[in-house]
């Protein structure tokens, strides 16, 4: 996976999916916008942002140009900007450009901050 670069596209409104709570997908999901998870994905998630809700549990690769995690992730990230919220419980690989972090975050895996 590589970082994914600034967006060139236009700023066309782009949709927002949400993978309610009830919901589980085994598979990829691809979006040009938003993709907002509350129930659990198993796959490689490729969108602009993603929003991991705090009941929400990723298992796999997952490449945004943001990512806001407050629920589990297990697997590996690669984005711009990366927002590990005191929710988050993350097992993972994280490539990023920006990174903010709260406390109370539980985090294991390795860092590597892109140069560019």
């Amino acid at each position: 996976m590589s970082l994914p670069a600034e967006s060139t596209r236009p700023a066309a409104p782009a949709g927002r999916s949400l993978i309610a709570q009830d919901v589980r997908i085994h598979g990829d999901i691809t979006s040009d916008g938003t993709v907002e998870i509350m129930g659990e994905v198993e796959g490689k998630i490729t969108a602009r942002t993603l929003v991991l809700g705090p009941d929400g549990r990723v298992k796999g690769a997952i490449m945004a140009e943001t990512i806001d995690i407050r629920g589990k992730l297990e697997g590996q990230a690669v984005c711009v900007t990366l927002a590990l919220r005191s929710t988050a419980l993350v097992r993972a690989d994280l490539t990023y450009s920006m990174l903010s972090i709260e406390s109370g975050a539980t985090i294991e895996g390795r860092f590597t901050r892109s140069k560019g």
